[in-house]
């Protein structure tokens, strides 16, 4: 009878261990996808923080385009007589803005893929759409 006892809490005792086992290899599983996802998200702050520098490029430059215009157009006004209503006839000194208006759009749309996909909490979504814009 105690042979038998023996051998049950051996079977219990080898229950517990292969159930600890697999604890332990799915804990494993954890926090290796936690460092996946943690270094895919130091990448798409990297990424966000880039375009947010590149946008802030351009809208220094048009800034600089506007004031160019503004400054030709008083200047222009004065001697040649053309007002500031005919400026609408005057060529566009950045045709490229409004394409880069539309590239900015798509890669804030894709920004806004790759962190759905990559299954962040809405705050961090939030977060992100803030740097974003």
């Amino acid at each position: 009878q105690e042979h038998r006892e023996l051998l049950a809490r051996m079977a219990e005792g080898q229950a517990e261990l292969e159930r600890l086992r697999k604890a332990e290899g799915a804990q494993a599983a954890q926090q290796d996808r936690s460092a996946q996802l943690e270094k895919e998200v130091a990448t798409l702050r990297e990424k966000i923080h880039h375009l947010d520098d590149m946008l802030k490029s351009q809208q220094r430059k048009v800034r600089q385009m506007i004031e160019q215009r503004k400054g030709a157009g008083r200047g222009a006004g004065r001697g040649s007589g053309i007002s500031p209503l005919s400026w609408g006839s005057l060529p566009d000194p950045n045709p490229g803005l409004s394409q880069n208006l539309e590239m900015h759009d798509r890669i804030e749309h894709l920004i806004e893929q790759q962190v759905s996909r990559a299954g962040l909490s809405s705050r961090a979504r939030s977060k992100s759409e803030c740097v974003s814009r």
